[in-house]
């Protein structure tokens, strides 16, 4: 029996196909959390002018994703189907990264639209592949839990790791932007490596017998809207997403103004934070293998709920009691992260049965959509309503201007969090069915396969 089929992966597998996820995850804090607040307040873009920009330069970035994937389920091209593409958006993806975190003396808002959207369009052409891969390594419903907790473990690793160097950096005198520019560097040196490993050591699973070719244009969106399991877990995911974006965004603001933390207790609650992410995910994994994948998940986004509620009673201050919140914050983040992507997997099994095609990069490449939309969204909202409200990232803030932060910072997402429970609660694809699914599969490949001997 091969990996794909439901062996256990073995533990190099996993580590070279985890590895590019480390450093994918390296710029993730830099661009989500500092550029914004470095373009609109070090560079002097203002709060309205980079949300809005920083939103634009994300819708257009959806429009690359469903085109991504679909190319790299149906184009046959040296290197198999995924790893060219990543191998291209890794290259595209650096040169962007440069020319943010290293931008000229005085860049305006078209500067920050074209190298946001370039480094958008890499990350695209690497991510969506990446992810699509990871789905079809193993047809295993536990398997795949193992697949996307290394993967998302490793991405954590890079978020943990980039989290800690823009604070390391600045305590030995670099200024905020030598510290973006030297993660920057730092995520090219670890990228080239990793994605080398995994295109030399992770073999591309072979297409599977007995399916058509991936179908493209309205009829594949028409399939993909008629699969109700995945509109579903689509739907919970963008919900959970824009509630996780919210505090993305807003975390140094929150933690610098809300709170009134020094640089040096911002780096360490940045740290627990993801630590804690990280060291939990081997227990959601292992939860997810005894109660279900969608139940853990819902448990999981109880508890982040039940610890952000009390956000808004803190003030300044209040550092320690907010780094109890950020224990179990971060904790509910790694099955965030864990989670979700095996249950799109599954739901991508449902949608090969249903069809007889099997189109894993258009599933993740509308998944990819729905992460980059709720985090659109996040600052696009966020920034704009506190600019709105008086709010000034100089300092100085009234008591409503603050309120007004904290609100959005955790109050929100609480409130959009118990909505993608509500929604992901009943999912239908469970273990049992999903063995189901499998079977319908194999019987249809040996079907198959008698009809062509």
């Amino acid at each position: 029996m091969s990996e794909r089929n439901g062996a256990r992966l073995s533990w190099t597998t996993l580590l070279f196909y985890g590895l590019p996820g480390f450093a994918l995850a390296m710029p993730t804090i830099p661009v989500y959390v500092y550029l914004p607040s470095f373009y609109a307040d070090s560079v002097g873009l203002g709060l309205t002018a980079t949300g809005a920009v920083l939103l634009f330069s994300r819708v257009l970035d959806v429009v690359t994703d469903p085109l991504v994937g679909t190319a790299s389920d149906r184009l046959r091209v040296p290197g198999g189907r995924r790893k060219p593409w990543m191998v291209a958006g890794a290259i595209i993806a650096a040169v962007a990264l440069v020319r943010l975190f290293q931008p000229p003396a005085e860049p305006d808002a078209w500067y920050l639209l074209l190298w946001s959207a370039v480094l958008y369009l890499g990350w695209t052409l690497l991510a969506v592949p990446y992810t699509a891969l990871g789905a079809e390594l193993s047809s295993d419903y536990h398997q795949r839990t193992r697949i996307t907790g290394f993967r998302e473990g490793a991405l954590l690793g890079g978020i943990l790791a980039a989290g800690s160097i823009p604070a390391l950096a600045t305590g030995f005198g670099a200024s905020e932007a030598q510290s973006l520019a030297i993660v920057a560097w730092l995520a090219i040196g670890a990228g080239a490596p990793a994605i080398a490993l995994l295109c030399w050591r992770v073999a591309e699973p072979p297409r599977r017998a007995a399916l058509a070719a991936a179908a493209g244009g309205w009829r594949a969106y028409r399939d993909v809207l008629h699969n109700g399991p995945f509109m579903r877990l689509l739907a919970a995911w963008f919900a959970n997403g824009l509630a996780n974006g919210l505090p993305a965004v807003l975390f140094p603001l929150y933690l610098e103004h809300g709170l009134q933390a020094d640089s040096t207790q911002r780096g360490i609650l940045i740290f627990l934070y993801f630590v804690c992410g990280v060291l939990a995910i081997p227990f959601w994994v292992r939860l997810s293998a005894r109660y279900g994948k969608h139940r853990i998940w819902s448990a999981a986004m109880v508890a982040a709920c039940a610890a952000f509620v009390w956000v808004p009673a803190l003030g300044p201050g209040d550092v320690w009691a907010f780094g109890a919140i950020c224990v179990v914050t971060g904790m509910a983040l790694g099955a965030d992260l864990a989670l979700p992507p095996a249950l799109q997997a599954d739901v991508v099994d449902y949608d090969t049965l249903r069809t007889g095609e099997h189109r894993a990069g258009l599933f993740f490449a509308l998944w990819s959509m729905a992460t980059k939309l709720a985090l659109a969204c996040a600052v696009g909202f966020a920034f704009p309503v506190l600019d709105l409200v008086g709010f000034d990232t100089g300092g100085g803030n009234s008591a409503d201007a603050l309120l007004a932060l904290a609100l959005i910072y955790a109050a929100l997402p609480v409130v959009l969090k118990i909505g993608a429970i509500a929604t992901i609660w009943g999912h239908p694809i469970t273990e049992q069915r999903h063995a189901e699914i499998r079977a319908g599969l194999a019987a249809r490949s040996v079907s198959a396969g008698s009809a062509g001997a």
